[in-house]
């Protein structure tokens, strides 16, 4: 009889939406456009080599190897060093830190699996973003749980949408998830707003788990506020574990360094739990978590203003080509690396939604956009604007064409 071995039921269920859509927009034969692709789908602030991490960062990489002090295993949770230097960078006067309040993980999303598995039972669901990031809804079903949505809402700058907040708590939510700044709106929420949100969260009795790995990445006349240190303003009743990490913020994602950091009471459990649960994978490169200590230890302060200066003329460029585009909306991004666009699907003759708009758009201008269903929301599309300024000038010239072949 011939070798069936199954699949876990775990594996099973672990099914990222987003591949899905995704190849229903590549689907087909290859574009025959002639005109060189322009990628604003890719999350990967290094893919065009114009963003760079910090001088500091590489030399200190360089001098991690060549010491060999570092070759060997590193500490399941994370190697004093950086533990030490996460807890005194995110630490302030409301909050504050100890290296025992850090788990340093594999990237932002080890952290998240992290965090989520160790949270989670069968049954049970968390609060997400809609739109946001899917990985989410990933991790959640692959544990046999679920996430239920609220919505964040387009004509407020993508605020949440409080009522649909409180209306999406039941009896086994056990968490609520924020993204700010968020991936895939480029919106940053303000003070006051997330005073609301935690409001909310704690008339529900429910802790907050913050996704903040674009922490800092905020544009002139947006100010970026921790989750925690929001809470602490608050009287620090409401439990907040954060994830972030160097990906970037500091423009490193292949070095795979995140982290959580534990705020408030009653996490005690969770954190060991959380501790236990990386035994399993020993987390990031011991290299790279020497050398992100050393960065954080010294701020890099003027590459982050730098950085944010780059990335808000590159947001900009692409703003500026859109906003004459026939059908389109543009939302101001204010931060992060996304900008999410609203498709007037009845202003187009012949596109009837929003994977319809970006496989034609791709097929005949080589402009490849994520459309917003890979986010849980239709009619929009993100746009990522991490390449140089004549390349995003370029997709929208490309962009507004398409738009006028195909207006009603």
């Amino acid at each position: 009889m011939p070798f069936e071995i199954k699949a876990s039921e775990k594996a099973k269920r672990t099914v990222n939406p987003i591949r899905a859509i995704v190849d229903k927009v590549l689907a087909g034969p290859p574009s025959t456009c002639p005109l060189k692709r322009i990628p604003l789908s890719l999350g990967d602030p290094t893919h065009f080599g114009n963003l760079l991490p910090p001088s500091l960062l590489t030399s200190s990489l360089q001098d991690c190897a060549s010491s060999h002090k570092f070759d060997g295993y590193v500490p399941a949770f994370g190697c004093p060093n950086l533990r030490k230097s996460v807890a005194e960078s995110f630490s302030s006067e409301n909050v504050k830190y100890t290296d025992d309040d850090v788990v340093v993980a594999s990237g932002c999303s080890g952290a998240l699996e992290l965090l989520l598995t160790g949270l989670l039972n069968p049954g049970q669901n968390i609060l997400v973003p809609k739109p946001g990031f899917p990985l989410y809804e990933v991790i959640a079903v692959s544990h046999g749980c679920t996430v239920k949505y609220y919505n964040l809402n387009p004509s407020d700058n993508w605020n949440v949408d409080l009522n649909s907040l409180e209306s999406a708590f039941d009896s086994n939510t056990v968490g609520v998830l924020i993204n700010n700044p968020s991936n895939p709106c480029g919106s940053v929420f303000s003070k006051s707003h997330l005073k609301q949100i935690i409001e909310v969260c704690e008339k529900h009795n429910t802790m907050v788990i913050g996704d903040e790995v674009y922490g800092g990445m905020v544009f002139e006349g947006s100010e970026y506020n921790s989750l925690a240190e929001v809470s602490a303003e608050m009287g620090g009743t409401v439990p907040v574990v954060s994830c972030s990490g160097m990906a970037k913020q500091y423009l490193v994602p292949g070095m795979r360094v995140g982290w959580l950091t534990f705020y408030g009471p009653g996490l005690e459990e969770l954190k060991g739990g959380v501790k236990s649960l990386s035994q399993v994978v020993l987390g990031a490169c011991h290299l790279a978590q020497e050398a992100s200590s050393r960065a954080l230890d010294d701020g890099c302060e003027e590459f982050k203003k730098e950085l944010n200066l780059k990335l808000q003329t590159q947001a900009g460029a692409l703003e500026s080509g859109l906003k004459g585009c026939h059908g389109l909306t543009v939302i101001k991004p204010e931060g992060a690396m996304y900008t999410m666009v609203k498709i007037n699907v009845e202003e187009f003759k012949d596109i009837a939604n929003d994977i319809e708009f970006t496989k034609m758009l791709l097929d005949e201008k080589n402009v490849f956009a994520l459309p917003g269903t890979c986010f849980g929301i239709e009619n929009f599309f993100r746009a990522v604007y991490c390449a140089p300024v004549e390349m995003l000038e370029e997709a929208g010239v490309r962009i507004k064409e398409f738009c006028e072949d195909h207006k009603m």
